[in-house]
């Protein structure tokens, strides 16, 4: 038995030299038949002495386990996304911004891959854990479908605890030959690499994943200082030494805004000949210190940017333009012409904004029109090519009527209103609200579910959620509604009644109240018996809340039909608290009081935001007659400037260190 055991140890060796020549070095040095050899060979001693493999075999990669669903996994350190810039002069923006803190600073450029960004967790240099970025703080647990890309190293180097973040992807030619396959099964065909990466990382049975062929590019360690690292191309150079694919043969140092400038221009250059897909540019600061003193805002790292290549423009024929109807009746037009493929999408429609757009642009219907991506996501309408306009063409004229009620439409600002509370479209907008992410977050009800539920009868009000467990079995006979799926919707409505009461304040869809605004009334008033009850006078006395939100507020608990929705909702069992954390409000220096930070601070800006607001404070972005204090750190803005114009108190982090004691 001792023979066995070295033999497999043996080839697990030979298989992961093999894979580090391959996938690291691109320098193989056996051949395909022979990694065969040594991989059925260990597969075939696996299978016939299960009790002697390892947890790192490579034979793992080959997927097998079907999950029921995706454990939350929350990160340790959260994983910040970059702010993107789009040309040369916000460039040298944020290389001045740099500058004012760091005197001399160099850049390390990488390709920006165009994936989704993956964390691997390692124990002693085996992986553990592989899990998503999700929102930043809490991701999905995707650690069988991780371990069946080949280019994921199932235990490293060196036998060390750390955490690795790089970009899930699909190459071009495993994206080719996918959608080869799903042709050959009758199956739409992935929009794009990035879509195709994104939906084969989720998929529950990890030998799906497995099939995809996707690949992994290691970028970033979050805790470099760990490991002795002084700047970010060492991080990158340890990355490869663990055994990670890097890449080490695009990425480069400047050490001026025109080596960046010339780096863009001379990958741009060969971007369409390289195997992966890539958007732009990541540009961070090379020195760890310097990281260090640049810091974060409360949304993105300082030290990072991320550019972003000049969108495709294709042009296309405008056939029509549609109208539909928002939660709150705003009418919004939208381009629908000739399918186009922009950046890998083929995209069919954009939104044309308003009817201002409209007149702006002289966009009608015939025209030949240059069509792009907002920020490589959106689409968007770029410009009417009126060299190619037909004589016969007719100034678009704005509907006076909701296409979907017909009632007479209203103008406000730049925008058009329906007006019908019971109109169809709101009533379906409304409902798809309700159930989003950053409102009840009933999961698994998407639009095309809510719609379809909504046509059917099964839901026409928010309140209708929480008896659908009577059409229970109604729904197990609709095409593509198993008794699992069903369940797991139930299940999502009732755990949507646990949800504190900011999501529900924010669900509700009141007008002008949005995520921030709801979670400020609700850790107010605690209760929505408190809120019903507050008067418009007390609500204008919250800061943040200004007479249009404060009036809106009133106008809906003053609305019979939407006093009865909460009752009811109560009778359902829903939560009407606010669980967040209590505020304590006996610091009379800090409560009630607003503040404002700026500056580079040696405390993360978020987290000084999150103590002021547990002491009662209000901490808002921009300095006004009533902000009480700001905070300054070093190389303050113009907040500092507009601080001492007003005599506002300046307060140092040391005083601020002081204050919350």
């Amino acid at each position: 038995m001792e023979n066995i055991k070295n033999r497999i140890d043996e080839l697990i060796e030979y298989i992961n030299k093999a894979s580090y020549e391959y996938y690291v070095l691109d320098n193989p040095t056996i051949t395909d038949q022979e990694y065969d050899d040594y991989y059925n060979e260990l597969l075939f001693l696996e299978e016939k002495y299960p009790t002697l493999k390892r947890e790192d075999s490579p034979t793992l990669r080959v997927g097998g386990k079907v999950l029921d669903k995706f454990e939350k996994v929350v990160h340790k350190t959260p994983m910040l996304s970059f702010d993107d810039i789009f040309n040369e002069e916000e460039l040298i923006l944020f290389d001045e911004r740099i500058k004012k803190v760091i005197a001399n600073p160099t850049y390390t450029l990488e390709p920006k891959m165009d994936g989704l960004s993956g964390s691997l967790i390692y124990k002693n240099g085996i992986l553990i854990t592989g899990a998503t970025r999700g929102d930043g703080v809490t991701g999905e647990d995707i650690t069988e479908n991780i371990k069946t890309i080949k280019s994921v190293p199932l235990r490293l180097s060196k036998n060390v605890d750390i955490e690795v973040r790089g970009e899930i992807y699909m190459s071009k030619l495993s994206f080719e030959r996918a959608n080869i396959e799903r042709r050959k099964n009758n199956e739409s065909e992935f929009a794009n690499p990035r879509n195709a990466a994104a939906g084969s990382i989720r998929q529950l049975d990890s030998r799906i994943a497995a099939k995809r062929n996707l690949d992994y590019m290691a970028y970033f360690i979050p805790n470099p200082e760990n490991y002795g690292l002084k700047k970010q191309s060492d991080s990158l150079e340890l990355l490869r030494e663990l055994g990670f694919v890097t890449n080490y043969k695009l990425n480069s140092v400047a050490h001026s805004v025109n080596d960046i400038i010339n780096y863009i221009n001379d990958l741009s250059q060969i971007r369409k000949t390289l195997p992966f897909a890539i958007d732009g540019v990541v540009i961070k600061v090379n020195d760890l210190e310097d990281e260090k003193k640049l810091g974060y805002t409360a949304r993105v790292p300082r030290w990072g940017i991320a550019y972003k290549f000049p969108a495709q423009e294709v042009l296309t024929t405008l056939n029509e333009i549609k109208y539909t109807v928002g939660r709150t009746g705003k009418i919004t037009p939208n381009a629908v012409f000739n399918p186009v493929h922009v950046d890998g999408s083929l995209v069919s429609k954009a939104t044309l904004h308003n009817y201002d757009y409209i007149i702006e642009k002289d966009i009608r219907v015939g025209d030949i029109i240059s069509v792009r991506k907002a920020g490589d996501v959106i689409p968007e309408v770029v410009e009417v090519k009126f060299d190619r306009r037909k004589d016969d063409s007719k100034k678009t004229i704005m509907i006076d009527k909701c296409p979907m009620c017909g009632s007479e439409l209203i103008k406000k600002d730049s925008n058009h209103y329906c007006i019908n509370d019971a109109c169809d479209s709101r009533k379906i907008e409304s409902l798809i609200h309700y159930v989003s992410r950053d409102a009840m977050y009933l999961e698994g009800f998407g639009e095309r579910i809510v719609e379809d539920f909504y046509n059917m009868n099964y839901i026409k009000n928010i309140d209708d959620f929480y008896d659908l467990y009577k059409y229970k079995e109604e729904l197990k006979t609709l095409e593509g509604f198993g008794e699992k799926s069903i369940d797991n919707l139930l299940i999502s409505i009732d755990n949507s009644k646990n949800n504190s009461l900011e999501r529900l304040l924010f669900a509700l869809g009141i007008r002008y109240v949005g995520k921030k605004t709801a979670k400020i009334i609700a850790s107010k008033y605690k209760n929505i018996d408190n809120i019903m009850n507050a008067t418009y006078e007390e609500l204008c006395d919250i800061t943040d809340i200004g007479k249009k939100i404060a009036k809106s507020i009133v106008d809906y608990f003053e609305n019979e039909d939407n006093r009865r929705l909460i009752n009811k909702l109560k009778e359902y069992g829903l939560n009407m608290e606010y669980l967040g954390k209590a505020v304590d409000e006996s610091n009379n220096l800090i409560s009630g009081k607003t503040f404002v930070i700026t500056g580079t601070l040696s405390l993360p800006r978020e987290e000084i935001k999150e103590k002021l607001e547990s002491l009662g404070a209000n901490v808002t972005g921009s300095v006004t007659k009533k902000t009480d204090y700001v905070i300054v750190g070093e190389n303050p803005g113009s907040k500092y400037n507009k601080a001492l114009e007003l005599n506002i108190k300046i307060l140092s982090e040391q005083d601020y260190k002081e204050m919350v004691k």
